[in-house]
């Protein structure tokens, strides 16, 4: 997808009355509302997870975006695939790192989950990213550290995609700050589950933790596990005091959860059932 510099050429030449109006019609909707569904690993309920026929599946469910799963092969070729090794997807062990790509495209990731899908590849970010439609967004979960930067630096000048509608997510504070030197004009979020501390009953990270590794590594917002137990009015109200711009949550496959952390101003939710939700929340 190559870059149109039509669009900024109006701006530029557009009466200024216009420039807002133009600026509005050409940027991506972003569905601050909480409304924005994302497929995790595609539609993972129904298809095999991190694989064409999951992301394919998304869209066809209504999806508004889908996230992928991706580590760096032993011949720096990035994959999707969640887990380190490949046991658990294709009943054959072979650890990402350490096994070139032309070994991993051998293995079946979809028989696992049905016949139907018996042959399923475990599939490149490359296939991924150009199996995406126009207009929807991509978020790009990377599983390593910033090792993994550069090689994605070289895919996306490859493909040229719309960088407006990407999210780079990942738990590795590291990796999310090189990712933000390296693409400052890509989104990306810090991704954190929580968990409570013995004996004081305290649930860490904290919404000042948070917020200092938002601050520290630069990223544009965070991505928490959707846990109604911690993630509250109050919870949110103090991160976004502490300058936490936005949000999103995962894995979210209940309408009562999905509605609660929408009324919170979550920008987006993540979940396996992107058909089950839409229908759920259409009413609303």
């Amino acid at each position: 997808m190559k870059f149109d510099p039509t669009p900024l050429r109006l701006v530029r030449q557009a009466p200024t009355c216009l420039v807002g109006l133009l600026l509005l019609l050409l940027t991506p909707f972003n569905p601050v509302s909480g409304q924005m569904i994302t497929a995790h690993r595609g539609a993972s309920y129904d298809a095999p997870e991190n694989t064409l026929a999951a992301f394919q599946l998304a869209w066809e469910q209504g999806a508004d975006a889908v996230e992928g799963d991706f580590y760096l092969t032993a011949d720096s070729q990035i994959v999707c695939i969640h887990d380190a090794d490949t046991l658990r997807t294709t009943g054959v062990k072979e650890v990402v790192a350490t096994t070139d790509l032309d070994r991993l495209r051998e293995l079946d990731a979809g028989s696992w989950k049905s016949p139907k899908f018996s042959g399923e590849k475990i599939p490149t970010f490359a296939e991924v990213m150009e199996s995406i439609p126009a207009g929807k967004r991509f978020y790009i979960e990377l599983k390593t550290g910033p090792e993994i930067v550069p090689v994605l630096a070289t895919e996306l000048e490859r493909l040229q995609p719309d960088r407006r509608l990407l999210t780079i997510i990942a738990f590795d504070a590291r990796t999310v700050a090189a990712c933000k030197k390296r693409f400052p004009d890509i989104k990306v979020h810090w991704l954190t589950g929580f968990k409570q501390a013995d004996g004081n009953g305290v649930w860490n990270p904290t919404a000042q933790q948070i917020a200092e590794t938002v601050r520290s590594s630069g990223a544009d917002g965070v991505g928490l596990r959707g846990d109604r137990k911690v993630v509250d009015r109050e919870f949110i109200t103090r991160m976004t005091e502490l300058g936490v711009p936005e949000f999103h949550v995962w894995t979210i496959d209940s309408p009562a959860d999905a509605r609660h952390f929408r009324e919170l101003g979550a920008m987006g939710i993540t979940t396996n059932r992107p058909a089950f939700l839409r229908e759920s929340l259409s009413g609303d």
